[in-house]
């Protein structure tokens, strides 16, 4: 039950949250206590290298024969002028970047496997929704709205200024100006809808997105520039896991809001990132070169002002979220549609089976529902004694928790997400059979469709499986005979007198499969179709 509960939509999203902030505070940490050490280690390293190289006798023949190239490669490695190794530095990050840049749009345009997982993410977030989380969110994501990038970037131009970085003006609406700009010329080549089930309504394309480009280059630009104005290395350190979190919460937010998909904001990232390793590369530059080098001691008028800009930054950036209210973008609706056969609803081959997140083929369903609403459904398998799921949320995650610790059976705990036709389940159900309620446990997930029957009864698919125990102490395993299942839960449902009428039918070859935790299973390829009462 551990691992049902982490695999929930509730246990996704809590376990990992924390897992993050611990994650991060632990890198922190070390990062402070030891960063300097390693830095100083990994030069000594590639020193020590560096001798080695060139005291090899190869080596001195190679150079011997090459000599122009030498001089290219030391000067390349020179740490005494920028246009050395601080270039080749930036130089090899930002071919790095493009690389990854080129791979995930080359991905998008020809991996079927991308887009099956762009659809399923973007449908578990909005089942892990709730009004809270959203408002939060909300007020994360409008750090990337464009009006209070202006403000933010106007402020920040008119600091730079009065304290005398000029220097640093420059490569900074470099970065802005060519992330927008770049980010508005993706939208327009690729031309991407938006997410089924977003929050709110937007007017612009969804690849790449724009929050996460102006998250990286703008406020990856501000995060430099503070950074490079301290001296002490826990701050250095403080300053960049700040700016790191900060865009990626503005990331995240735009994925939990449903106005993106997970690789629109990967591609955003990569944008951001080479238009910030372009704006440092120039500031650093000019900082070489520059004139104006020496630092200037700040007056008491140059700290009001600028304490009064970022202050009112602050103030409007609140004022904008306390009265932005976009218009929301309605639930789409599909239109029923009646079938005179109800294995009319299997349109292709794969709607006969489960999915992973990728869209890869999962455990078979194993049975269609005809049921007059869903209230009948549930009270038809509840009294047949299967336990409806509680919703996955926080509640049912602590009330969970309380059972775990407590070693009280907990039926209708949440469970772990499947996919059919990449949605979530709609509702599910679990039967315990013996005090061993950890380790067997039979699972009913079922998903409603958009069909309904002649009689005009609702249509649902379900697929039936069951756990036999762990392995590594925590995964659940599935019993492979999913036939079995099948057949005990017809059972149950006769017995339980819910079944009007029955069909058993072989819709598929006999086969046998793993899941996508690596469990064998084997079916006959019958299916049931039950009308319910």
């Amino acid at each position: 039950m551990m691992t049902e509960l982490w695999l929930s939509r509730a246990g996704l999203f809590i376990p990992l949250a924390l897992a993050f902030v611990l994650f991060t505070l632990v890198l922190k940490w070390i990062t402070i206590k030891k960063g300097e050490q390693l830095l100083s280690g990994l030069h000594a390293l590639l020193h020590m290298l560096k001798i080695r190289i060139i005291k090899n006798e190869y080596a001195a023949v190679w150079a011997k024969n090459h000599p122009r190239l030498v001089v290219f490669l030391k000067a390349r490695i020179d740490n005494t002028v920028f246009t050395g190794r601080p270039l080749s530095i930036f130089a090899l990050a930002l071919f790095y970047v493009v690389a990854l840049f080129a791979g995930i749009v080359e991905d998008f345009i020809t991996s079927d496997s991308i887009t099956a997982a762009d659809i399923r993410i973007a449908n578990l977030f909005y089942i892990l929704r709730n009004d809270t989380l959203t408002h939060i969110f909300t007020w994360i994501t409008l750090l990337g709205k464009l009006e209070i990038i202006t403000v933010v970037v106007l402020s920040s131009l008119i600091i730079l200024f009065i304290w005398h970085k000029k220097y640093f003006i420059y490569p900074f609406l470099v970065a802005a100006i060519g992330s927008l700009s770049f980010t508005w010329l993706g939208k327009l080549a690729f031309q991407r809808a938006r997410p089924e089930f977003a929050v709110y309504l937007e007017d612009s394309f969804s690849f790449p997105s724009g929050h996460s480009s102006i998250a990286v280059a703008i406020y990856g630009f501000l995060g430099y520039l503070l950074i490079r104005s301290t001296h002490y290395w826990s701050h250095k350190v403080n300053l960049f896991f700040a700016t790191a979190i900060l865009a990626l919460l503005i990331g995240f937010s735009r994925v939990y809001l449903g106005v993106h998909y997970i690789s629109d904001v990967w591609s955003g990232y990569l944008v951001g990132a080479m238009w910030l390793i372009i704006g440092i590369t120039l500031s650093e530059w000019l900082r070489h070169t520059s004139s104006a080098r020496s630092l200037t001691l700040a007056s008491s008028k140059r700290r009001l002002l600028t304490g009064a800009l970022i202050f009112g930054t602050f103030l409007f950036y609140g004022s904008f979220a306390l009265n932005y209210h976009p218009p929301l973008r309605p639930v789409p609706v599909a239109s029923d549609i009646t079938v005179s056969k109800v294995t009319d609803i299997f349109t292709t081959e794969q709607l006969q089976y489960t999915e992973d997140l990728i869209g890869k083929r999962q455990e078979p369903i194993s049975f269609i529902f005809q049921a007059s609403d869903k209230q009948t459904l549930i009270s038809a398998m509840q009294a047949a004694g299967w336990h409806l799921i509680d919703n996955s949320d926080i509640p049912s995650f602590i009330n969970a928790i309380k059972s775990l610790t407590s070693e009280k059976p907990y039926p209708s705990a949440p469970i772990y997400p499947s996919f059919w036709n990449a949605k979530i389940q709609d509702v599910a159900f679990r039967k315990i059979t013996n005090s061993n309620w950890l380790k067997d446990a039979h699972h009913l997930k079922i998903w409603q469709t958009n069909y309904k029957s002649q009689d005009g009864k609702d249509l649902y698919v379900g697929m039936v499986s069951a756990d036999k125990g762990f392995k590594w102490g925590i995964i659940p395993v599935i019993t492979p005979d999913l036939n079995a299942e099948r057949e005990q839960l017809y059972r149950d449902l006769l017995l339980a007198n819910k079944i009007n009428t029955s069909l058993k039918m072989q819709i598929r070859n006999p086969e046998i499969g793993y899941n996508f935790k690596g469990d064998p299973f084997f079916s006959d390829g019958y299916m049931y179709v039950l009308s319910l009462q």
